[in-house]
Formats: structure tokens, C-alpha cells, sequence
């Protein structure tokens, strides 16, 4: 079998690895699609230094064989966590957060291989109509609507999406459905232009002042009124600065998103959490139905994958493409 191995300290492309039996209770998935997630990046730099496996957790596939005999031939997306069943967390509906969960991709065998095994109640059917090259978001999707089920936002008040990248894009999408008043951030002006159907844009670079310092102009953020800043702002940067301006623009009593993960750690003045009286809400993992709903009924847009054969993933994994991909078809 085809598959993208990590071995813990780097990917390596083979094709020796034996297709997975599914256990009691899993379903063997033949792979059609699978798309490059940010994560699988942070994988490659440290993130998830114990893991050793099969990398990847988007895709789409078809049932080969289930403990669901209904399933076998369907079209499925599925989620990532497989808890142990038992534990307080797996029973009171938590089981992305079971303390021996295994996570595709990341501590158990992922998607960027010719099959794989998950376990099967965590397999969601693709709608009718939606085709493998849509369907394919529903991981990241149900990630960015993750925020609306943590947050009850207020629609008359404003909101700012930190990142102009793809989690950045989806979270936009998610959020001007709700009706608030939408600011994306960013970096980059070409990015930024593909926001402007969903969203007011800024730099980040707008944000910026300067100080004097040791004989320097050293950056700095600027003093803002709190008719600039927002009462929820969502971090999707992926960078660890990308922190620092929430915390600049964010209104005291006002509520930080933080979706972005990567390898290291973060400074950070925590008094300033309490003083102001910010909620501060880490958001992972979302719901895979109505991200799949969304899709089928083409309430969001996302451009086309960027697909490679597996053999060329370093091709994948450095592409500038809004999303790429492996094609196992």
C-alpha cells in the first residue's frame, strides 16, 4: 500500500505498508481524496514529536468494509478523535477530549495512504449530489463552525478574523453567516482580495506603530479606542504573533477565539487577561453535519484542491495553493 510515513523526525514515501484490518466496531476506508491540513506541517517541525505513523486527517473515501454492513460502498468524511468509550469524557459527549484518545494522523495511522481504519460511529455519509472534491472540507469546516457552537455571538456586534489563509477563509465564511459586523486581518493584500465577499479587510501592518528603542525604531501596537477594537476576535494566523495582536484589538470583556496550533511556546503577560476582564476560548474539532450541510446546500465556497500524486508530497506540502492534496483515484 501507498502511504506517507513520519518516522518521527521526518516524512518518507512508501509503498510497502500492509492495508489495515479493521478492528471490531471500525470500517476500512478506501481513500479518494486527502488534503494537506497546516497540522501535517507542524508535524513535520516538532509538533507532535511521539507520533510515528501514517500522516493526514482530511479526506473522503468509500467504505470498503464496516461492523456497519449499510455503509459498505458509501461515500464518508470522518472525524478525527476516537476515544476509549468509557471514560467520563467519552460518555458525556467529549470524546475529542478522552485522555487516551487516538487521533488520525497524529498518534494513530491517517488518511495520506490507499486505506485506512476508523472507528465506525465516527464515519458521517457525504449527501447525495455533493461530490469528493467538496466534501473533502467538511474536517476543516466543521473546525471553523466549531466557533459558533462555543460562542453565542451577538449579530448587532463586530468581530475580526486574525489570518488570511485557509483556516482564516472558512472561519470568515462561517462567521458572516451569523450577520456581525466582519473584519478579516492579514498579511498579504492578494489574500486579503478574496475575503472582500464576506468581510471589511485590513493589514495587520495597520495595527502597527513604532517606538523608540537602544537607539532602534522598534515595532509596536498601537494605542487603539475602543471604537477600533472588536468584542470577539478569532486567531486563525497560525503564527504565534498572531496572539499578540488579539490581545491588542480585542475590547476589554471581550472574547479571543484561539484555532491556531503550531510547534513552540508562547509568551504572554497573563495579567492583562484578568484585568481586562478577557475570555480567552481554545476551539478545535467541530461539527462534521452541518459543515457537510453547508457544503450540499453551497452556502460556502472554497477554491479547487490542488491535487498531487502521493509520490510528489513535498510538492504538496510546499504548495501556495488555498488548499492541496492527494488524489488516490
Amino acid at each position: 500500500m501507498k502511504a506517507l510515513f513520519f518516522d518521527g523526525n521526518k516524512a518518507e514515501y512508501r509503498e510497502d505498508l500492509p492495508v489495515p484490518v479493521p478492528a471490531e466496531g471500525q470500517s476500512l476506508i478506501r481513500v479518494l481524496l486527502a488534503n494537506v491540513c497546516s497540522t501535517d506541517r507542524e508535524i513535520l517541525k516538532g509538533y507532535r514529536p511521539d507520533f510515528k505513523g501514517i500522516m493526514g486527517h482530511e479526506f473522503v473515501g468509500e467504505v470498503a468494509d464496516s461492523s456497519d454492513a449499510s455503509l459498505v460502498g458509501r461515500l464518508v468524511v470522518g472525524e478525527l478523535n476516537e476515544g476509549c468509550g468509557r471514560c467520563l469524557y467519552c460518555r458525556t459527549g467529549r470524546e475529542k477530549h478522552c485522555l487516551d484518545r487516538k487521533v488520525i494522523g497524529m498518534s494513530k495511522d491517517g488518511c495520506f495512504a490507499e486505506y485506512m481504519t476508523l472507528a465506525t460511529h465516527l464515519l458521517h455519509v457525504v449527501p447525495d449530489g455533493l461530490p469528493p472534491e467538496k466534501a473533502v472540507f467538511a474536517e476543516p469546516l466543521a473546525a471553523a463552525l466549531e466557533i459558533t457552537e462555543q460562542v453565542k455571538m451577538d449579530s448587532s456586534a463586530n468581530a475580526a478574523v486574525i489570518g488570511d489563509g485557509r483556516l482564516g477563509f472558512m472561519c470568515a465564511q462561517v462567521l458572516a453567516l451569523t450577520g456581525v459586523d466582519l473584519t478579516v486581518i492579514g498579511h498579504h493584500p492578494d489574500k486579503l482580495r478574496m475575503f472582500k465577499p464576506y468581510a471589511k479587510t485590513r493589514l495587520s501592518s495597520d495595527y502597527i506603530g513604532s517606538v523608540p528603542g537602544s537607539g532602534a525604531v522598534l515595532p509596536a501596537y498601537r494605542a487603539l479606542t475602543a471604537d477600533e477594537c472588536f468584542e470577539y476576535v478569532v486567531e486563525a494566523s497560525g503564527a504565534p504573533e498572531g496572539f499578540d495582536l488579539a490581545m491588542n484589538i480585542v475590547r476589554k470583556m471581550g472574547t479571543i477565539i484561539l484555532k491556531s496550533t503550531y510547534a513552540g511556546k508562547k509568551e504572554l503577560d497573563m495579567s492583562l487577561i484578568p484585568v481586562n476582564e478577557i475570555t480567552v476560548v481554545g476551539s478545535r474539532c467541530g461539527p462534521f453535519g452541518p459543515a457537510l450541510k453547508l457544503l450540499a446546500e453551497g452556502r460556502v465556497s472554497f477554491p479547487d484542491v490542488e491535487l498531487y500524486d502521493l509520490k510528489d508530497w513535498q510538492k504538496a506540502f510546499g504548495s501556495g495553493a488555498f488548499k492541496a492534496g492527494f488524489d488516490f483515484r
